[in-house]
Order: C-alpha cells, then structure tokens, then sequence
C-alpha cells in the first residue's frame, strides 16, 4: 500500500490532531461535489479517505507502524484485505459503508459537511450586498416617495422610501448587488436613509414638534392661530391665558408609525415681544396684577 503519511503530506511524528487537519484540508479539496467528472480528483480523494482511515485509528496505525518497522515496506502488517489503499478484496473504494462502519471517520465528515457542502450542494453563493446613504428632507421623509440613488459603481437604482421613513433606517433593494462569481443570485443593495434637519420641525418618534411664537396679547387673551404642520398649515385655537412654554396637541399630523396610524404634533407656545412697543412699555410701568402673582414661585 502507498504511505498513508506522504499521501496526507504529514510527518510520521504527526498528531491525531495534525491528521486532522491535513485530511479536512485535502478532503475540501478534492471532495467529488467539488470536482465533478474528474477521475483523477476522485481516485486522490479515495486515497486520502483512506490513509485518513488508517492513520485515525490507533490501532491500524500502530500496525503499520510496526510493519515499517520491521521492514516490510509497503505492505505493513495488520493491513490485509480490505485494508489497502486501492480497495484490496472488498472491491471498489465505498464512501458510504465506510462512513457507516467507522463513527470516528463520520463524525469528520459530519463537520467537514458542515463546512462544504453548503457550497457544493446548495445553491452558489451568492453576490456580495452593496451599500449606499440616500439624504432625504424632512417632509420627504414624511411622506414618503421615489429618489433616485446612484450606486458604487455608478448604477443608478430607484428608492421607495415609505412614509414615516426614520433616521438610520435601511431599506434592502433585492438582487441589486454585486453579481454572484459562482453563477448564483446576485446580492442586494443595502440603502441607508438620513434624514436632514429641518429649520422649524423636529422629530419625536413618530410626534413632530414646533415651536410656535405667538403675541403677547394672543397669549393673554387667547387666539386662533395658522400654525404650519407637515400636511400644510391648520388653524389652532390658543388658549387664553397662555405661558410661553405651554404644549398644545395636533393630533394625527405625526409621522405615520408602523401600526398604520400617527403620531401627533406637539406644539410649543413661545411669547414673543415686538423689540420697541412704548404704549405697551407705558402701561406695564403703571399695571399691577389684581393680586400677588410670583412667576417663580415653587422654583
């Protein structure tokens, strides 16, 4: 028989663990699902098996150990028929038998399946992904949309960016990719959405929210307003006797959220003073509250 450990390419010193790894290593590549129709691959592969086969148990190596030893060359002791590298009394090499009559030798091959064949027996793998940002405004974001957006590489794809779309949100355009080098599925264009600031509203999970300056006497005396939202502006009634900062709701004009509805949106009053007013300069200087009033008080 041929040296199982020139066919391993290991030295005799070699570990069970050294073994091992040679025989995954030459297993992967000469396996016949990697190397259909060609004989050569098969009859190495057939080789290797074996000399695995050997070399894996104690005892048949320890024998043709001993057969080297003692000088009996190729055809060591303890490897009679059945034994040999070329298949010997029991006809052509078995892949099957063999990995049901030896568990050790199964259990490699269940790891090396584990490795293997999802490539040769599955479909190719497939294309690589690609990734790319696409910068949207703020009301495009809310209502969703076409964009174009150009890939590396220069391709340009269509985006529908759906209504609602968030900040760091990526959406997945499938087949989009690279193309497979085995001839499987090309991957997917991944497409990150980033949202630019907007110069009045802000984000709250799926509530927008305003801050809406109103007079001094529209505070005080209470007033309907044209306040701007993200479907167009909508008149809101403010309340009589408002403190800047107060919260009104609009409710419904938020981002749409995944469960089909909508957030709302938050409006905050803000009291603005013209810069030079003197009748109302004049009549703070002689007004005085009906009765003790501390603006911070529980401060």
């Amino acid at each position: 028989m041929d040296d199982p450990y020139k066919i391993l390419g290991v030295a005799k010193t070699a570990t069970a663990d050294e073994i091992r790894k040679a025989y995954r290593k030459l297993a992967k590549e000469l396996h016949p699902d990697a190397n259909p129709g060609n004989a050569a691959a098969e009859e190495r592969f057939k080789k290797v098996s074996q000399a695995f086969k050997t070399l894996s148990d104690p005892k048949k190596r320890a024998e043709y150990d001993a057969g080297q030893r003692a000088g009996f060359g190729p055809g060591a002791a303890g490897m009679g028929a059945g034994h040999g590298m070329g298949g010997g009394a029991r006809g052509p090499f078995n892949f099957r038998q063999t990995r049901q009559n030896n568990r050790g030798f199964d259990d490699i091959f269940s790891d090396l399946f584990t490795d293997f064949g999802a490539q040769t027996r599955e479909a190719p793998r497939k294309g690589a992904d690609v990734r790319q940002t696409l910068t949207i405004d703020f009301l495009a974001a809310a209502s969703g949309g076409k964009h174009r957006v150009t890939l590396p590489g220069g391709r340009a794809v269509e985006v529908a960016v759906p209504s609602g779309a968030a900040d760091g949100q990526v959406l997945r355009l499938r087949g989009q990719g690279e193309p497979s080098p085995m001839g499987g599925a090309p991957g997917d264009a991944l497409i990150e959405i980033r949202i630019a600031e907007h110069r009045h509203f802000s984000r709250d999970g799926d509530d927008v929210r305003l801050e809406l300056p109103v007079s001094l006497k529209e505070a005080v005396l209470g007033a309907k307003v044209r306040v701007p939202t993200i479907d167009g502006p909508v008149d809101l009634q403010v309340p009589a006797g408002s403190s800047s900062g107060s919260l009104l709701r609009l409710r419904g004009k938020g981002f749409a959220s995944g469960k089909g509805k909508r957030g709302d949106q938050i409006v905050k009053l803000v009291v603005a003073l013209p810069p030079r007013d003197e009748a109302l300069r004049a009549f703070l200087e002689t007004w005085a509250p009906a009765q003790a009033y501390d603006p911070r008080k529980g401060l």
